[in-house]
């Protein structure tokens, strides 16, 4: 059945209408970035905001199969993330312990590095780490800790998405398919059992040092997030061959909580706002799957989100993201940033091919 949409003159006035709030939004973001995670969700933020093109969410993102080639100065996702990359190290950027983050940044050093090469060499050891060097759990999962094995949800937004570009990279069909598989992997330790025909969720962090069974909800939207850019990546490439599913959740509460299981917890926006952002992805990219109940679903979060957008450009309430068990909430929060300009992009770009 077709999606009813709002009409897309409604649609452009919201949207001009909110030019001035992502502005705030954009500048808070620039900021508030510190960490290596934080860089690289920013930088991927910036290029499906202003390039889209260049985004594996793109119509057409590897012309002729292959990275395209641009001018680091006229993509502003390029110049702001150039800056943070390493070029002489084995990861891309410090990433205090952890082993996937680091790798947040590799679409951007694989796109400066189709005119500078020592950025393409800083990714390809980035990639050769990740895959050779860190610990993995039993089933053959990559470690998002450098130095034991440990599985975090929020891994498969930084690690899966650039193995899969490097595929692009280096037209290597395999390691897409182990960019795929590392997902799958990682579900198959984080996933909560579920009655047949519930929404998918995943625990937050299973391991022997800083385990977490909760369902954390900006975990289960990073998961979700990544795993959209690997269906896209595979769905762009010369292969197109890959599949990956995932759902929404908790459609009768304004905000996401925090924790999606426990009403303890204070509705949260950064959670709320990158699965919003990753289902409207998701109708672009499997419209028969994720039809008109999810785009409905992601108008209202949206809308929610909106109103709580301040006047300085802030989201809040958010959840601290250096201790996910704050339970005072938060107002100011680096990936919030980043994820609602990765809605505000996600819900352009659905209403432009819809």
């Amino acid at each position: 059945m077709p999606l009813v949409h709002t009409s897309p003159w409604i649609v452009s006035v919201h949207l001009a209408m909110s030019l001035e709030v992502i502005s705030k939004v954009l500048s808070q973001g620039h900021l508030l970035a510190t960490h290596s995670w934080e860089f690289g969700t920013f930088s991927e933020a910036l290029l499906e905001w202003h390039d889209p093109h260049l985004s594996v969410f793109g119509a057409s993102p590897f012309p002729d199969g292959k990275i395209p080639v641009v001018q680091v100065d006229q993509v502003e996702s390029l110049s702001y993330a150039q800056p943070h990359i390493w070029t002489n190290s084995t990861t891309l950027v410090d990433g205090d312990g952890a082993a996937g983050d680091p790798a947040s940044l590799a679409v951007s050093a694989i796109l400066i590095g189709q005119t500078q090469s020592t950025f393409l060499s800083a990714a390809q050891r980035q990639i050769e780490h990740l895959l050779t060097t860190v610990a993995r759990w039993p089933n053959g999962a990559i470690s998002h800790r450098e130095d034991y094995a440990e599985l975090w949800a929020d891994f498969v937004y930084m690690v899966p998405p650039a193995l899969a570009y490097w595929a692009i990279q280096t037209a290597n069909e395999t390691l897409l398919h182990v960019a795929v598989e590392q997902c799958l992997l990682y579900r198959d330790v984080l996933m909560v059992p579920q009655p047949a025909n519930a929404a998918e969720l995943w625990h937050h962090i299973i391991g022997p040092r800083n385990e977490d069974l909760g369902i954390w909800s900006t975990g289960n939207a990073w998961a979700a997030a990544g795993m959209a850019r690997v269906l896209a990546t595979g769905r762009k490439s010369p292969w197109a061959n890959t599949a990956i599913t995932l759902d929404s959740a908790e459609p009768e509460e304004p905000l996401l909580r925090n924790y999606l299981n426990d009403t303890t917890w204070f509705g949260e926006m950064s959670g709320t706002t990158l699965l919003v952002a990753t289902t409207y992805r998701m109708a672009t990219l499997v419209p028969r799957t994720f039809g008109e109940s999810y785009v409905v679903w992601a108008d209202g979060k949206r809308g929610e989100v909106l109103k709580r957008i301040n006047e300085d450009g802030l989201l809040s309430p958010v959840i601290n993201p250096l201790d996910w068990n704050d339970r005072t909430p938060g107002t100011a929060s680096p990936e919030a940033q980043s994820f609602a300009v990765l809605m505000f992009a996600a819900h352009r770009d659905f209403w432009d091919v819809s």
